[in-house]
């Protein structure tokens, strides 16, 4: 359902750096991360429980204890930064402009950033999409922030080397404050102006024809949310529920290589 084709395992397993064996031979043998890696990627398309992975794949133990491990040590983060930076230079990722939303998402068990909404204790998943929905950048915060005081923060955790020159957003971008900021990083940000707005209108109406393709971001979070452990979080760590959502990603950008 969700195992590594041969293929695809060409591209992952330079980027998976295991450790030496002991010199005096003691330890157990490491089991092949290919097999380990399958096993995770099961646990999120499902949403299952770590201990209901099926005998195919190693011992559930197993597969948690690697996937804390390459969590800690920055393993899938750097998977999937080499996946987009690869798709980038070869001309599959189009960032000429890119477009930002965020999702609420129910935290189960609660733990850090997860705060209390309307809707109950939640997190906020933010994602910006490149010109033809790929995803370039993504990040985790509590609910409770607005959206417009993550758009820099989720900027700074894009995937790419290049950072886009125009991102369309919604009518919660409209923020002066916010243009002012993206102004001094060389970023425009295209969105329309909320209703009732007193101050004059700040938006080339030209550009705002842009606004029409933002149902590319939508669809992203559509592709992201076919992963059930990303649908609803059941960590209580936030460390470990971003690496579900870089997992994600990571399968969707193997998708169009």
């Amino acid at each position: 359902m969700m195992d590594i084709t041969d293929a695809q395992w060409k591209i992952i397993k330079p980027l998976i750096k295991e450790p030496k064996p002991r010199e005096d031979g003691r330890g157990r043998e490491r089991i092949d991360p290919r097999s380990i890696l399958n096993g995770i990627l099961w646990i999120l398309k499902t949403g299952a429980r770590w201990q209901d992975l099926p005998d195919r794949y190693p011992s559930y133990q197993s597969c948690h204890r690697r996937f804390q491990e390459w969590t800690r040590n920055g393993t899938i983060e750097k998977i999937l930064l080499a996946l987009a930076r690869d798709l980038e230079e070869r001309g599959g990722i189009d960032i000429e402009e890119s477009f930002i939303d965020g999702t609420f998402v129910s935290a189960k068990k609660g733990g850090s950033k997860s705060g209390k909404p309307k809707r109950g204790k939640g997190t906020k998943i933010m994602a910006m999409a490149d010109a033809s929905g790929l995803p370039i950048a993504c990040w985790i915060e509590s609910a409770s922030p607005h959206e417009v005081t993550l758009v820099e923060k989720t900027i700074d955790h894009k995937f790419t080397r290049k950072t886009p020159r125009r991102i369309i957003g919604d009518r919660a971008y409209d923020s002066d404050k916010l243009d002012k900021q993206l102004r001094k990083r060389k970023i425009k940000m295209i969105a329309p102006h909320r209703r009732g707005r007193k101050k004059e209108s700040t938006q080339d109406g030209r550009e705002l024809r842009r606004y029409k393709r933002r149902w590319k971001v939508e669809r992203l979070f559509a592709w992201l949310q076919n992963f059930r452990r990303i649908l609803n979080r059941f960590e209580r760590y936030w460390e470990n529920y971003l690496s579900f959502v870089r997992l994600g990603c990571i399968v969707i950008l193997l998708r169009h290589f």
